[in-house]
């Protein structure tokens, strides 16, 4: 079944949408709106594969092989992944595949869960799966990233020097550098989800905010001290992770100088401080005026947030978020602004290889201006900016036309 009836019922919908193959555009779990849906679906039968892999380092990583209908041979693998998100079910795979490519969609060794999400270590990741694809016989091997996958894909072309070409797909400036954008400048004790600085609140009246769904007018001199609160907030919270690592690593150190049988009481007391990890809980992490107020670098985004339902606030005090549960050196290499080496300012003029980014302009987490500079900072002599008008950042209803653009770059540089 590849289609549905515009005749049919709401139960009949349903129904069908229960029935169709997950893989290509059923039913999708919650938040997953990554998934394809049933209109992503291409038509035609795609073959399938899992994929268990281990990496150098004894990490499991999984996924799914899409090869091109009807054994159709191919010679460029695409390889798309996301720091935590499963991308072995991903809308781009099965319309990539039936156009001839071969795709691995994968999760990296934190899927579902970066509290201690390392970078680094998800390179090594797709890297193992890099690896695959050449032992397959790919010719090329075409990285591409969605979302915060975009910058998880230039880290590993510019440290590992992979890949033939680089995709985005809705990539935005990395991880850490959206948090410096989101995270709330008013928090005044990092242990108090409460603490709250009144003249840098985007959630005070005084400062602009209207309750949902009346838009917000901030004014733009109080935007640049707020923009300069959040990188100050992320600095303490850098320094409250370096501070417990430089602390463990010096108890490591004189641990060394202690014997464990004559002092046994001082060397396990150094023991637990050196193996000693820090998780830190980050409160409001969803307060980018943006999302309320539409004048601040206009395009055709709707108000709000992806990751709040429907309104930012709820979200930055209740469950939305994002990096809320952190370990100190997870926080330092994934979401701090900061201190993560996961940042396309500092990895696109690495990436020499032909460059493609696609921005959909209705999306409420990446600026236009943004996306330019992603692409204006690559190293690629040979580099393509498509706008999708109109489009979300997972680009509902306009998937179809956003692949036809990257199968048509991909057929003139990797046939």
């Amino acid at each position: 079944m590849h289609g549905v009836s515009s005749n049919f019922t709401t139960y009949e919908l349903m129904y069908c949408a229960f029935m169709l193959d997950v893989h290509v555009g059923g039913a999708r779990p919650f938040g997953l709106n990554y998934w394809p849906m049933p209109e992503d679906d291409p038509g035609v039968e795609i073959p399938r594969e899992s994929i268990r892999l281990v990496s150098p380092d004894g990490a499991l990583v999984r996924g799914v092989l899409w090869t091109p209908p009807n054994g159709k041979k191919w010679k460029t693998a695409v390889i798309l992944s996301h720091p935590r998100g499963d991308f072995s079910v991903h809308y781009a795979a099965p319309l990539l595949a039936a156009a001839g490519y071969a795709v691995l969609g994968f999760g990296t060794r934190y899927m579902n869960n970066d509290t201690d999400c390392l970078h680094e270590a998800c390179t090594i990741d797709v890297e193992t799966v890099y690896n695959e694809m050449k032992r397959r016989g790919a010719e090329a091997v075409v990285l591409l990233g969605n979302s915060g996958g975009g910058s998880l894909m230039a880290l590993a072309h510019a440290e590992r020097g992979i890949g033939d070409g680089w995709v985005g797909m809705a990539a935005h400036p990395g991880e850490g550098v959206f948090m410096l954008q989101v995270i709330d400048p008013s928090v005044a004790d990092e242990s108090d989800p409460f603490s709250t600085v009144p003249e840098l609140d985007m959630y005070n009246p005084d400062n602009g905010w209207r309750p949902w769904p009346e838009p917000c007018v901030y004014d733009k001199e109080w935007l640049k001290r707020y923009r300069a609160a959040q990188v100050e907030r992320v600095a303490r919270i850098d320094a409250i992770a370096k501070a417990s690592i430089a602390e463990s690593i010096d108890a490591g150190s004189r641990l060394r100088g202690v014997d464990n049988q004559t002092q046994t009481v001082q060397w396990r007391e150094l023991r637990r401080r050196a193996v000693f990890t820090k998780y830190m809980v980050i409160y409001r992490t969803l307060a980018d005026p943006a999302y309320l107020d539409l004048s601040i670098d206009p395009d055709e985004r709707p108000m709000g947030s992806l990751f709040a339902f429907p309104d930012p606030f709820d979200a930055n005090y209740g469950r939305g978020g994002l990096g809320r549960s952190m370990t100190a050196r997870g926080w330092l290499s994934t979401w701090s602004g900061l201190s993560s080496h996961a940042k396309l300012a500092d990895t696109m003029p690495k990436v020499k290889v032909p460059t493609l980014l696609i921005h959909p302009t209705a999306d409420t987490e990446i600026r236009i201006w943004q996306a330019k500079e992603i692409v204006d900072n690559s190293g690629a002599a040979d580099k393509t900016y498509v706008e999708m008008k109109g489009a979300p950042h997972y680009l509902e209803g306009h998937r179809q036309e956003a692949l036809a653009h990257v199968v048509e770059w991909l057929g003139r540089r990797f046939p």
